[in-house]
């Protein structure tokens, strides 16, 4: 099915999607004028390439991303170190379900690509199959650790004929989405599917 991706403040640069790669890029009315069978999905802010995440390894195989059914014993927030690594030996298990977690964290961050080398099979599944890329990473990696690292890393302009991967942040340009950071963000699209949406 044919879709339109446009976002508010950033009508210039609308997707159209077929399947799961860019058909077109361009302007709204453009591509709706091409296209007007295409359904349209609209969106608060801009539309972007994604995020690329240099933090691989260390979110998806270093943290442990509590279910919310265990938040009396350990809290709503990715735990680190050695207590993670604690997690992880009492319950082999868990480390699927936490990667398929810190996946699901990745998507809500505008992340549609990793980079790092994984080693655990479990992350390497989870990332499998969410359809995430993985990139190289960064000579010089920003800050530490984080869905939303400073500075973020946008990945190259969107494409005709490329892999329809790409989000949107409820922000009004550029500049403020470097500044509020990748927690803005509303949608993320992998492979022409809505991998996640802001409730």
């Amino acid at each position: 099915m044919l879709t339109i991706h446009v976002a508010e403040a950033s009508p210039e640069t609308a997707v159209l999607v077929d399947g799961d790669r860019i058909a077109a890029v361009g302007p709204f009315d453009d591509l709706a004028a091409v296209r007007p069978e295409a359904r349209v999905r609209r969106w608060p802010g801009i539309l972007t390439p994604g995020l690329l995440n240099p933090f691989g390894p260390e979110l998806l195989e270093g943290m442990y991303h509590p279910d919310p059914r265990e938040a009396e014993g350990f809290g709503t927030e990715p735990i680190t170190g050695e207590r993670a690594q604690r997690i992880f030996r009492m319950d082999a298990s868990r480390r699927g379900a936490s990667a398929r977690r810190g996946v699901q964290r990745l998507l809500a961050h505008g992340t549609v690509a990793i980079a790092g080398e994984l080693r655990d099979r479990a992350a390497l599944d989870a990332v499998r199959r969410a359809g995430l890329a993985v990139g190289r990473r960064p000579e010089k990696l920003p800050g530490g650790p984080s869905f939303s690292p400073v500075p973020l890393v946008l990945l190259p302009a969107l494409a005709p004929g490329a892999p329809a991967r790409f989000a949107v942040f409820d922000v009004p340009d550029r500049s403020s989405l470097a500044r509020l950071g990748a927690a803005t963000c509303v949608a993320t699209v992998i492979g022409g599917r809505l991998v996640f949406r802001q409730r």
